[in-house]
């Protein structure tokens, strides 16, 4: 079998060690893939963004399964062209695709559906934005409508920041979306869906802020770790009634034959309301760094039907994860972000035998006598994995210590206070 994995970042060098692990031995491409994942397949010079280039390689290599791990190939269109040639890829279509890439869309969606949601206005103009924020008190919520990398939403303590941050999105011609506040525990799902049956992983909680104790600018994940104690069977019932099941048949209302993941990210309010605050398309990162390496059930299979409209047969079941497992990760990023940061600071890794931890590569670049060095903000993702919590972010933290590259920065808090369940 042969399986072409579009993306580099540590989401994708996830998915590419979890489909290496399956019984299928599938014969993998990464489009671009990254240093991290050259062990595991072939790296190919085309872009993620190259859909015709990518669609010329399926073609001629006889790919049978093409696996779209970033959003931006998403909004893209890529789906859509392969379908049409008949190349059977995993990921929504670009009409499915704007529950991530419009922020507008996604909330008429929820409110069509009745999906529980913070209250919000949409705002296509600098002034209609202004107006709007009258409607909010603090904290605000500004959220850019469009792609942005887990990084175009800025939560306002004064009204002055909120105007700030209308007056930026609106000079990079991005409309916004205002929100209410809404405060609780974060909770992450994954959720595989096959246009017909939509079926959560187990939970994951990630840390957005750059800061320990939550302080500083968003970013597009510090670290996460799953599963969350927080997500008891009831509360992941009471998703899949109120969140999952609608948002899938209020695609099937807009005609959207929706196949891929659909991510959903919750507040848990104190009173134990789940309401989403946002959806995306695809594997969320860096919470599919510590969610696959728990998966039971053979990724290629699970892939395969979600593709072809066959996710009922683990109905019964659910996705099944590996019992007593847990997984953190941490991510190590360079100084700076995510503001500016340097690149090319060579990276020195250890030397360590251990199955418990893993490292995925999210932005380095291989020089030609193969050193590594950094080629983004977020550089790798240490995840450890063990039969306790407290056992995982141990392993994780003891490898992340000694990886050096000049400028390393990483939360050092991450899963140190779990979200528990709510007690009734």
């Amino acid at each position: 079998m042969k399986i072409l994995l579009i993306g580099n970042g540590g989401r994708e060098h996830a998915i590419a060690w979890t489909l290496s692990q399956s019984p299928h031995q599938p014969q993998l491409y990464f489009a671009q893939g990254n240093p991290g994942m050259q062990e595991l397949g072939q790296r190919l010079d085309i872009e993620p963004t190259d859909i015709q280039g990518l669609l010329i390689f399926a073609e001629r290599e006889g790919i049978d399964l093409t696996i779209v791990g970033p959003e931006l190939p998403l909004s893209l269109g890529i789906v859509d062209r392969f379908q049409e040639k008949g190349l059977a890829i995993f990921g929504p279509t670009q009409a499915g695709a704007q529950l991530e890439s419009s922020k507008a869309f996604a909330k008429a969606l929820m409110a069509k559906a009745n999906i529980p949601t913070a209250g919000y206005r949409f705002c296509q103009t600098q002034p209609e934005a202004l107006q709007a924020l009258q409607e909010f008190t603090a904290p605000y919520v500004i959220k850019e409508d469009g792609l942005a990398a887990g990084k175009g939403v800025t939560i306002a303590q004064a009204r002055a920041e909120a105007e700030q941050a209308i007056a930026q999105a609106f000079q990079k011609e991005m409309p916004v979306v205002i929100e209410e506040f809404m405060q609780g525990q974060e909770l992450s799902i994954l959720a595989f869906c096959d246009g017909q049956t939509i079926l959560p992983c187990i939970a994951a909680q990630d840390y957005k802020k750059v800061g320990e104790n939550n302080t500083g600018p968003n970013t597009g994940g510090m670290g996460a770790y799953a599963p969350v104690p927080l997500a008891t069977p009831a509360l992941i019932a009471t998703v899949q009634q109120t969140v999952l099941e609608p948002a899938l048949k209020a695609l099937k209302a807009e005609g959207i034959d929706y196949k891929g993941i659909l991510y959903a990210g919750l507040m848990i309010t104190p009173d134990g309301a789940a309401k989403v605050v946002e959806f995306n398309a695809r594997f969320g990162d860096p919470e599919t760094q510590v969610v696959l390496p728990l998966l039971a059930d053979d990724l290629v299979e699970l892939m395969l039907a979600t593709v072809n409209g066959e996710l009922h047969r683990y109905a019964p079941t659910g996705i099944r994860f590996k019992p007593g497992q847990w997984a953190m990760t941490v991510v190590l990023t360079a100084g700076g972000y995510p503001g500016d940061y340097p690149t090319g600071t060579p990276i020195f890794f250890p030397q360590y035998l251990n199955n418990d931890v893993h490292i995925f590569h999210a932005g380095t670049r291989v020089l030609p006598d193969q050193s590594k060095v950094t080629a983004g903000g977020r550089v790798l993702n240490v995840t450890g994995i063990a039969e306790n919590l407290e056992e995982a972010r141990r392993k994780a933290y003891e490898i992340a210590g000694k990886i050096r590259f000049e400028g390393k920065y990483y939360r050092r808090d991450i899963a140190a206070e779990p979200a528990m369940a709510l007690s009734r």
